[in-house]
């Protein structure tokens, strides 16, 4: 899948998450994760485990990408769970990533969608 070792790419992934977080201050924790649920780069809090975190996010993608498939729906770009404390949003970061983030429940969702799309892109060109 990947002809390179994340450890190669961990700056400039550590550096993007580190601008989302910068950008966005509803942004409680984020994490880049592969289609196979093996954490890439996080920025999370003691109490977030990128190692539970990561089996969780392909687990949504997998059955997100069924959902999407069987009714029609294209190409899945995002997923958004809303809980009573806040959100959890995952977007695809080209064919083989995931970006996750967790927010707070008044986080702005247009600033936060626009500014995850934006790192999305950055991920993928990186991974390739």
């Amino acid at each position: 899948m990947f002809d390179f070792t994340f450890d190669d790419k961990a700056k400039d992934l550590d550096e993007i998450l580190k601008e989302l977080d910068l950008n966005v201050k509803e942004i409680e924790a984020a994490a880049i994760v592969s289609i196979e649920g093996l954490p890439i780069a996080a920025r999370m809090p003691p109490e977030y485990e990128d190692a539970l975190v990561a089996p969780m996010t392909a687990a949504m993608l997998s059955l997100g990408e069924k959902i999407s498939n069987n009714l029609h729906r294209g190409l899945l770009q995002k997923i958004f769970v809303e809980g009573v404390e806040g959100h959890v949003i995952f977007v695809a970061a080209g064919s083989n990533a995931v970006l996750t983030v967790s927010t707070t429940k008044d986080a702005k969702l247009g600033l936060i969608f626009l500014e995850m799309d934006e790192a999305a892109k950055k991920i993928a060109e990186v991974l390739g």
